[in-house]
């Protein structure tokens, strides 16, 4: 009995610790967007503080990042929709005909580091002078997006019986009439779980955007680097803008959590 209270108390101990490790952040940086610079040095005043809005008022007025926050949806939300459109039938394609190579080759694609891309890409997209816009980026993001949603959709059509398809076949239905009525509703659970991962993905790129975007078409994650100058940085509007980046994501992984675990482990249990 001893013994059972014990590992419950250093159960209990270890998940806390490792709670504060992946929250402690989040809330510094929430409480850090509340204070002033001075404020946010004192170590005294780590918690108890006057909160202000200023960082705020500084992200959304002088900043302007409602037009960050307009290119970053337009970029993850095309990006996510092309995406869906190129890899749901493809994926559908190589698991139902064993197309296991071509899917390996377009997979070889989550291998490549992005940033080996990033010269070629530029060079490729200047002479086309199409750099600055959103195309670019959204070809950029489909470049990580469609090998990521091919791996989780293969996943699904593979655990979903040829008979069902057969069945709708012999009532009247086309091949592709049995996969849009029968095989894509049946797995729903996984389109969903890659536009939720493809969307996050697109959300917080980073690096595709610093090199392929202009002025006009900047997303979130590269307009918060411009509270980091030469000399100084500004904690206060960096928080801001960081729970401005993070707060979207938080609310769409706590609310769709289900979805994204059942597209991490899907196939797991196959065979």
């Amino acid at each position: 009995m001893r013994h059972r209270r014990l590992g419950t108390v250093l159960r209990g101990v270890a998940i806390a610790l490792i709670a504060l490790v992946f929250i402690g952040p989040i809330v510094w940086m929430l409480l850090a967007s509340l204070k002033l610079n001075v404020d946010i040095y004192d170590a005294a005043k780590t918690f108890i503080f006057s909160p202000t809005l200023v960082n705020y008022v500084t992200v959304f007025g002088k900043a302007n990042y409602l037009l960050y926050i307009k290119n970053s949806f337009i970029v993850a939300l095309f990006s996510t929709a092309l995406s869906l459109l190129l890899a749901v039938p493809a994926a559908y394609a190589m698991a139902r005909f064993g197309m296991k190579r071509s899917a390996n080759l377009v997979l070889l694609a989550r291998v490549i580091p992005g940033i080996s891309l990033l010269i070629p890409w530029y060079y490729v997209f200047a002479t086309l002078k199409l750099t600055g816009g959103y195309s670019v980026l959204i070809l950029a993001h489909m470049f990580v997006s469609v090998p990521l949603i091919l791996y989780i959709m293969m996943s699904f059509f593979e655990q979903l019986p040829e008979e069902l398809e057969e069945a709708g076949q012999v009532d009247g239905l086309t091949p592709i009439g049995a996969f849009l009525h029968i095989t894509l509703p049946l797995s729903a659970p996984g389109v969903a779980t890659s536009t939720i991962l493809s969307f996050i993905f697109s959300w917080n790129n980073f690096m595709f955007a610093l090199a392929l975007s202009q002025s006009k078409t900047q997303t979130l994650p590269v307009a918060i680097y411009g509270f980091i100058s030469y000399s100084s940085i500004d904690w206060g509007g960096l928080m801001a803008a960081s729970a401005i980046v993070t707060t979207p994501i938080m609310v769409i992984a706590l609310f769709t959590q289900k979805y994204i675990v059942t597209g991490f482990t899907a196939g797991a249990t196959k065979g």
